[in-house]
């Protein structure tokens, strides 16, 4: 019965739902022009200590009603934001100052609209509406496959061959980077053989004391020791092992990590929850299928209201989790929404499955989880969980970061 209910959803929810209101064409990845966003100056910074917790700190968050009185920035306030700290494997760090090229300032001020009603609960609303993703036909298969998890505790996706797109309070709290930032690893799902890899393991070393290579002074205390640190790497991961016979993860080292200063303020001012975002550049690129950035479209261009991510929440250890909501109020750089979540899930990308001009259908990310926030909604404190949206300016800061200098990032 499981396994019938995940095909429908699977198969069914890429489908556009339209209430009459709208033609199904509308629900297309539409190519419009962006913005350039192009290095200007490089300065090397002292390293940072790395002591920061991998939680979410900031004490006020200017919500739906505040962002309404906003001005909109101005052209110097942008290129401050999008500037951007890069933070490399050996500790060292620099801050890239950028230009916006080709950016049309709009003159009207953040606006937002609404959705779906709203809940005042926490992050599982009611019913728990989650799935675990525990058949491995979906698992190690797009999009799940691209679900990733940080040794820092959080999630994130695979956006290129060698990059990752995250959360920024995952490696950086604002002020300073996380604590295990400094050697941060990202876990690639894979799915483990019942028993495989410790029969291998036990057979060759079987056969090398067969062979009398382990005929040495105190081989039995060394062995003992051995497994020791082999269970001190494996805890070490930054996650536990699946179950037997579910997933585990390849972990590998990250290269180096950016994050705009938008977020990474280093104490001159509070970070900006619109700029919780950071991508990694892997040291060793992956095989899998990665999924596309898009621009996020506006609500009402959203099939049924609906966006869907998948993450590694903490209450279910090593399970990938998948989810999908109606989206409650949008302003220009953030989604509000009621998506049931728990910790370890943010950093997660949130996509949309659109028709491309070709008319073939195609997943791609349009914001990235957040997490739980409390904001100023009429007077009032009301939560939600918020994701940061991708607009033009963060689709052209971030191709940047993946495809360098010279590519040609003018459409999204």
């Amino acid at each position: 019965m499981e396994k019938t209910l995940l095909w429908l959803i699977f198969f069914t929810l890429g489908w556009p739902l339209t209430d009459g209101s709208e033609m199904e064409q509308d629900f297309m990845w539409h190519l419009r022009k962006v913005p350039r966003v192009v290095s200007d100056r490089t300065f090397h910074l002292t390293s940072p200590t790395f002591q920061a917790e991998a939680k979410m700190v900031l004490k006020k968050v200017c919500g739906i009603e505040c962002q309404k009185e906003l001005p909109a920035p101005s052209l110097s306030d942008l290129e401050d934001s999008l500037s951007y700290e890069t933070v490399f494997e050996n500790g060292t760090r620099t801050l890239t100052r950028v230009k916006v090229q080709g950016l049309v300032l709009e003159p009207t001020p953040n606006t937002t609209a609404r959705g779906a009603s709203a809940r005042r609960k926490r992050q599982v609303y009611g019913t728990d509406s989650r799935f675990s993703i525990l058949d491995k036909r979906f698992l190690t298969n797009f999009p799940f496959n691209t679900a990733v998890k940080l040794s820092t505790g959080c999630s994130g996706v695979l956006v290129s061959p060698k990059h990752v797109l995250t959360a920024a309070h995952c490696v950086h709290d604002g002020k300073d980077y996380v604590k295990g930032s400094r050697k941060l690893r990202v876990g690639l799902l894979k799915m483990r053989n019942k028993g495989g890899g410790k029969k291998r393991r036990g057979s060759r070393r079987s056969r090398r004391e067969a062979n009398g290579d382990d005929q040495r002074e105190g081989s039995k205390e060394n062995l003992k020791e051995t497994a020791k640190a082999g269970r001190r790497r494996k805890n070490s991961a930054g996650g536990q092992r699946g179950t037997e016979g579910g997933p585990s993860f390849q972990w590998t080292r990250v290269k180096n990590t950016h994050i705009p200063k938008g977020w990474a303020t280093g104490g001159r001012g509070a970070a900006a929850l619109d700029y919780d975002y950071a991508l990694l550049e892997l040291k060793r690129a992956h095989k899998k299928k990665y999924m596309d950035l898009g621009i996020s479209p506006a609500l009402r261009k959203l099939p049924g209201g609906m966006i869907h991510f998948s993450g590694f929440d903490q209450d279910r250890a090593d399970q990938l989790v998948y989810r999908f909501c109606s989206v409650s109020e949008e302003s220009n750089d953030l989604l509000y929404q009621y998506c049931d979540a728990q910790p370890g899930s943010t950093g997660s990308g949130v996509y949309l499955r659109l028709k491309e001009p070709d008319k073939h259908w195609k997943r791609k990310i349009i914001a990235v989880y957040s997490g739980h926030q409390w904001v100023d909604v009429q007077g009032e404190q009301k939560d939600y969980n918020v994701a940061v949206r991708i607009t033009p300016l963060k689709y052209a800061q971030l191709c940047l970061w993946i495809r360098g200098e010279d590519a040609d990032c003018t459409h999204g």
